[in-house]
């Protein structure tokens, strides 16, 4: 714990209020070890039984987590605003392949859409009108149609984990369990740990979820699963038709379980889609438009049973209300904008290349990554500190892969979208002086 932090209080809450005190001001940054139970309640006068307290309340709230014999953590994300910077600029001379965001240089400009559009603004709407516009809904049906989503009933969200998070929020209750990829999406991590919901880890291989794992997450009482389709972060997996195959037999029927699907790649993705949407009784297929269009375009599709659509719409009528129409129309118009579906495909290719000629490098220096889609490479290492310190030394930043694990291998996350031919060299000797040769079957420990 930071020797410039000192934990007070006499209650639970009172050392609850402290510790997340020293979260928001940034004296306990992300990563930060807490004392053991037993030493913090010596030195505030208190009995193990109220740190533990603490603690867990911290816990659940998604500030803090155990991490075995590494102890009492700071989550890499609380859900605690901070008055300091949550990650630190990058040093000078060091190359930023942490971010795992798209190369703005690909997204469509959106200036010439929104002078378009202009016309349609000059009657300014009310609150009675508000809501999701129908022809974007028919729009996405249709294109959720063309890659085999059955889409009936559909919605739209602030972006992929905000239609996440409503969907956990509608169907669970804090302490019930999420299947989860493992490596998976840091973010969804987060924010699972902040409703108070229990991760369940699923082992990922390249074609997507292991079967073996959904199926010994169910058995430990998982209510809710979680399916990255394609280009899965960090490992940029893709579920293939015959893992989609054995995951529908698995999953067919089951009335207890809320199958989320997240399709964030969407037009990006350079694989098929095979779907599991519909094989339970409950089940939502999410694409945003973020990775293709633009991070600021905050909106996501939501298709799913009529019972499970309701659910997040209603929800959001007596909260936020709607996704802004201004966005909504601004979106339509990129669908229907031939020269940006051009550009959104000629992107894909890129981020392909640059992925295999990355993944083609390493190969040749004895690495075995893995990226069979998207805008990330996960290489397994020995030791992730290590490896992310030595090739900082070498000028390349990249993210470690405990921000993505629970009990998987270490690895570490490299972000293609800004690396140009004339970097791979250079990367690549520098990943094979850092880490050791390793191919695993899957992606577990």
């Amino acid at each position: 714990m930071s020797a410039r932090y000192q934990v007070t209080g006499r209650t639970a809450a009172e050392i609850s209020a402290s510790i997340e005190s020293g979260v928001r001001v940034g004296d306990l940054p992300a990563g930060a070890a807490l004392p053991p139970v037993r030493a913090l309640a010596a030195e505030l006068g208190v009995s193990p039984a109220t740190v533990a307290r603490a603690y867990q309340d911290l816990r659940q709230r998604g500030l803090l987590a155990t991490a075995g014999r590494h102890g009492t953590r700071v989550r890499p994300r609380p859900p605690v605003a901070t008055r300091r910077a949550l990650r630190p600029s990058t040093a000078p001379g060091v190359r930023d392949l942490s971010l795992g965001e798209p190369d703005t240089r690909l997204l469509p400009s959106l200036g010439p859409h929104l002078a378009a559009l202009a016309a349609d603004f000059d009657t300014p709407i009310g609150y009675a009108s508000a809501g999701v516009l129908p022809e974007l809904a028919d729009a996405a049906r249709e294109r959720l149609a063309a890659d085999g989503v059955p889409a009936a009933d559909v919605t739209v969200t602030g972006g992929a984990l905000d239609g996440i998070e409503r969907l956990l929020a509608a169907h669970l209750r804090p302490g019930d369990a999420v299947a989860v990829e493992d490596p998976g999406w840091a973010n969804l991590l987060d924010l699972v740990a902040a409703l108070g919901l229990r991760a369940i880890g699923v082992p990922v291989d390249d074609e997507g979820p292991v079967e073996a794992g959904v199926r010994a997450a169910l058995a430990a009482g998982a209510r809710a699963l979680v399916v990255t389709s394609r280009a899965q972060n960090p490992t940029g997996a893709a579920v293939s038709a015959d893992r989609a195959a054995a995951l529908r037999a698995l999953l067919a029927g089951r009335a207890d379980l809320l199958l989320i699907e997240d399709d964030h790649a969407a037009e990006l993705a350079r694989v098929p889609l095979h779907p599991l949407a519909g094989v339970t009784g409950a089940w939502a297929f999410v694409r945003s438009v973020s990775k293709p269009y633009g991070p600021d375009l905050r909106l996501a599709v939501l298709a799913g049973d009529e019972a499970t659509v309701a659910r997040v719409a209603g929800r959001a009528r007596v909260g936020a209300g709607w996704v802004s129409t201004v966005l909504q129309r601004l979106v339509l118009a990129l669908w229907r904008d031939p020269a940006t579906a051009a550009l959104v495909d000629r992107a894909g290719a890129d981020y392909e290349r640059r992925r295999g000629d990355l993944l083609t490098a390493l190969a040749a220096r004895g690495l075995a990554g893995h990226g069979r889609t998207g805008i990330n490479v996960w290489l397994p290492v020995p030791d992730e500190t290590s490896a992310v310190t030595a090739l900082r030394d070498a000028g390349w930043a990249v993210a470690p892969g405990a921000l993505f694990r629970i009990a998987a291998a270490p690895g570490v996350r490299v972000t293609v979208s800004q690396l140009d031919p004339a970097d791979l060299p250079a990367l690549a000797d520098a990943m094979a002086r850092a880490v050791h040769p390793r191919s695993p079957a899957t992606f577990t420990a």
